[in-house]
């Protein structure tokens, strides 16, 4: 999906928010204003998550508790999808669950076996307010699947259980940037 020539970006490069600050697990709220402010968040977001390389990121991870994320992913066929989505809702996440490696920027440098489901479909919004539907397969929607999480204040370690856990816990604790609250 591509709106305009937002990724692109004239945006500018935010401060990520990191595990431990309530933003991150609290459910963000719907955007209701669609203006010129919308659009600059979205060039801020796209600017942000390429300087720290990611995949995707959510607008809680640069302070904003609205629901907004952007990604630049691709899926099981190698095809590249790139975009945002406004006000998203996973409306279905289903087919195998497969335990893959998954980190989060606001974890730098740390990952753990997470189970996400193999296909995940979104419906949203974009910029205008007008509807968006995506369809994920493979990695583009364990994607959608992990920005959905943050927006509605999960990270990603809340999906991993066991050792897993306690061992991504105990690295995010000792890290530099290190405060867990969970």
């Amino acid at each position: 999906m591509r709106h305009g020539s937002i990724p692109g970006s004239s945006g500018h490069v935010r401060p990520l928010t990191l595990l431990g600050d309530p933003v991150l697990h609290r459910p963000c709220a719907d955007v209701t204003d669609f203006g010129p402010s919308l659009t600059r968040l979205v060039e801020d977001m796209f600017a942000t998550m390429y300087a720290a390389q990611g995949v995707g990121l959510a607008a809680n991870q640069i302070g904003e508790a609205l629901r907004v994320f952007v990604y630049d992913c691709e899926d099981d066929d190698d095809v590249r999808h790139v975009g945002y989505v406004v006000n998203p809702r996973l409306v279905e996440a289903d087919g195998v669950v497969i335990r893959g490696p998954e980190g989060c920027l606001s974890l730098p440098g740390l990952e753990a076996g997470t189970p996400r489901f193999d296909h995940a479909r979104v419906e949203g919004q974009d910029l205008h307010g007008d509807p968006v539907v995506l369809h994920g397969t493979g990695w583009f929607a364990r994607c959608l699947q992990h920005e959905c999480d943050h927006l509605a204040g999960t990270v990603y370690t809340d999906r991993v259980t066991g050792w897993r856990r306690s061992r991504v816990l105990r690295q995010a604790a000792k890290a530099p940037w290190g405060k867990t609250s969970r």
